[in-house]
């Protein structure tokens, strides 16, 4: 051994050490390719289960290749009839569309005032929007449930979209406040000596260049809402106002007793609008992410 280091013109510690980082590379690649095969796993099982018939997953097991792909047609179809699919997409891609949509825009109004303006006590007002995601968002679920009820607010759109522009707002102020503050102050000198008004700058200016970041805001509150379970399910008793989500969970229920070829159906039709509004605005996304980073 100490004749082969030293033929390669390394000492025999060198040796060893270069071993050991060898062994250290193929552990670390072995453990990539395991995680890798979990994290694909689930894809993978739903991506065969939406062609299988019941038959076909009971006599072949869950991650059987399917006979045919003829079944994903009925699948498809009995999914969007029994979920009452399309009523529950519709609430959730306006709740989804504009929740996120208002509240990126008032989150930009804020960040655009606690990064760009001498406003007295900006630090104060940032931790009193920031403070409302300290909490577990459940703990909101009792009073909102008791003084929507006294409002009127209870198993309307209104008040869901409410309650998810509040919830959506804090997180798209901190990162707006953060990328708006690194943008040249001379800008807002050279537009206000053009005799512009701070409106003015704000929607001209500042806007214009924070793309990036207001579209990938956008896309993780959106995803957020779109998932959302509990705040439907809570505030609102009507199945013509809850979310898809719901629409998924009553499904479940109803159809426990089947096979589950239906249910995976359901979830993969209930993700393809995120996962398609995603892949649209992708550019934007990644623009943000890496400005952010920046």
């Amino acid at each position: 051994m100490k004749a082969a280091a030293l033929d390669a013109g390394l000492s025999p510690a060198a040796s060893e050490t270069a071993r050991r980082h060898a062994r250290a590379n193929r552990a670390v690649f072995w453990i990539a390719v395991a995680v890798s095969l979990l994290w694909i796993a689930p894809f993978y099982y739903a991506a065969i289960t939406v062609f299988k018939s019941g038959s076909d997953y009971v006599q072949g097991g869950p991650l059987a290749l399917p006979a045919s792909l003829a079944p994903v047609v009925d699948n498809i179809v009995q999914a969007w009839i029994r979920t009452s699919m399309a009523s529950g997409m519709l609430n959730s891609l306006l709740y989804g569309t504009v929740g996120a949509g208002a509240a990126v825009l008032i989150a930009a109004s804020a960040a655009f005032g606690l990064a760009r303006l001498d406003v007295r006590g900006r630090a104060f007002w940032f931790l009193l929007i920031f403070s409302g995601t300290i909490f577990p968002f459940q703990i909101y679920l009792i009073p909102l449930f008791q003084s929507f009820a006294r409002l009127g607010l209870l198993d309307t759109r209104i008040g869901l979209l409410l309650v998810y522009i509040a919830i959506c707002i804090p997180f798209p102020t901190l990162v707006l406040k953060n990328y708006m503050g690194q943008l040249p102050r001379e800008l807002d000198e050279a537009a206000r000596m053009d005799g512009c008004s701070e409106w003015r700058i704000f929607r001209s200016i500042v806007l214009p260049n924070c793309r990036g970041p207001l579209i990938a805001t956008f896309l993780l509150q959106f995803n957020w809402i779109w998932n959302d379970l509990v705040f439907s399910m809570v505030l609102t008793v009507d199945e013509s106002k809850r979310s898809i989500m719901n629409s998924l969970m009553v499904f479940q229920g109803n159809y426990a007793g089947t096979t589950p070829n239906l249910v995976v159906t359901a979830t993969v039709l209930a993700s393809l609008p995120t996962l398609g509004l995603f892949f649209l605005l992708r550019r934007y996304f990644m623009q943000g992410l890496a400005l952010q980073t920046a």
